[in-house]
């Protein structure tokens, strides 16, 4: 007689089999688990890490204005805030005021912005409301291309290119059409401060045009659709429903630009004509506060005249901090972390 006519129990399954090898594979992992230390302590270290790089970067910049502060006191001492406002620079007998290279900063970068924000949110609109889904990548990264261009290929450009048409061709049409306005007399050089502000505004397109896309990505879709739905144009539909909820990240992007042209270096020495005077006039040559640590810092035979050149570097760091983060923070109000959106 079989066992299964006998009532004898039947011979077990694969299943008991598999359990066995995941309880085994378990095991065989908290072993290893065992081996390797406690994971607490890895995920320890890996936060104190992390921590330690998050603040080298805030040291960093503590060394830097400390350093700043500490090597410009003798000048802090000698002239005190009044350095900022005094218009003489005489290295040769140590008057020295920073007023001239302040103008010369302020000035070519509002007239980079005046040229340039027309441009860029012409462009950033374009690529993000009217732009082909097959041009639109090609043309987002011809233009941030432009940033990624050294600040000395500028100045050349400028020097053999930008120069001689200003000089013979837009600053005598400036001067006959606008000069009775004050800000186009004088002999029509090309080096001068029209010319820096010109090759600052190239310079700043690409900045302005990247943020201003992205915070106008971020604006709902739904804002168009109903918008649109409401019977308005395009161009209305752009206007109100993209451009009203996105005012304060494209001021945000316009401030950041403003940053960028604050502390350009290079390209605008080579152009702006690098004379420490105050001049009405666009044509006239001037001084920015970047250009003139580039090409006096190395000259500085006494401590006085360090210092002051410090201190001009001083003020220029410390406002160019608080532009990026006023920038940062009209940014923030808009897009707040938001992913910006995809096209459908």
């Amino acid at each position: 007689m079989s066992n299964r006519a006998l009532g004898a129990p039947r011979s077990p399954g694969p299943q008991p089999v598999v359990k066995s090898g995941i309880a085994s594979e378990a095991s065989s992992r908290s072993q290893a688990l065992l081996k390797a230390g406690n994971p607490r302590i890895w995920d320890g270290l890996f936060h104190l890490a992390m921590l330690a790089c998050a603040l080298c970067v805030l040291a960093l910049v503590g060394v830097i204005i400390y350093e700043l502060t500490t090597r410009s006191q003798l000048s802090w001492k000698a002239f005190g805030w009044r350095f900022f406002f005094a218009s003489e620079w005489d290295p040769v007998n140590e008057h020295f005021g920073a007023w001239p290279f302040v103008y010369g900063t302020i000035v070519s970068s509002l007239l980079a912005l005046f040229l340039a924000v027309p441009l860029a949110l012409g462009v950033a609109m374009f690529i993000t409301e009217m732009c082909p889904r097959g041009l639109q990548e090609a043309l987002a990264f011809a233009t941030e291309l432009l940033a990624a261009i050294p600040s000395v290929i500028y100045g050349l450009w400028a020097i053999f290119v930008l120069v001689p048409l200003l000089r013979e061709y837009i600053e005598p049409w400036l001067a006959r059409y606008f000069g009775w306005t004050g800000l186009f007399t004088g002999a029509p050089y090309g080096i001068g401060m029209l010319a820096a502000g010109m090759i600052l505004a190239i310079m700043v397109v690409p900045i302005i045009s990247s943020i201003a896309r992205e915070v106008m990505m971020a604006v709902p879709q739904q804002q168009r659709e109903a918008v649109l739905a409401l019977g308005a144009t395009r161009w209305e539909m752009i206007r109100i429903g993209v451009l009203r909820n996105a005012r304060a990240g494209i001021l945000g992007a316009v401030i950041l630009g403003l940053g960028r042209a604050l502390g350009e270096t290079m390209a605008v020495t080579m152009v702006i004509g690098n004379r420490p005077e105050i001049a009405a006039s666009l044509f006239a040559p001037g001084y920015t506060m970047a250009s003139v640590i580039a090409n006096e810092f190395s000259e500085a035979a006494t401590d006085t005249y360090l210092s002051a050149l410090v201190q001009v570097g001083l003020a220029l760091f410390l406002v160019t901090i608080i532009v990026n983060i006023l920038a940062q923070v009209l940014v923030w109000s808009v897009t707040r972390g938001m992913p910006a959106r995809g096209h459908a």
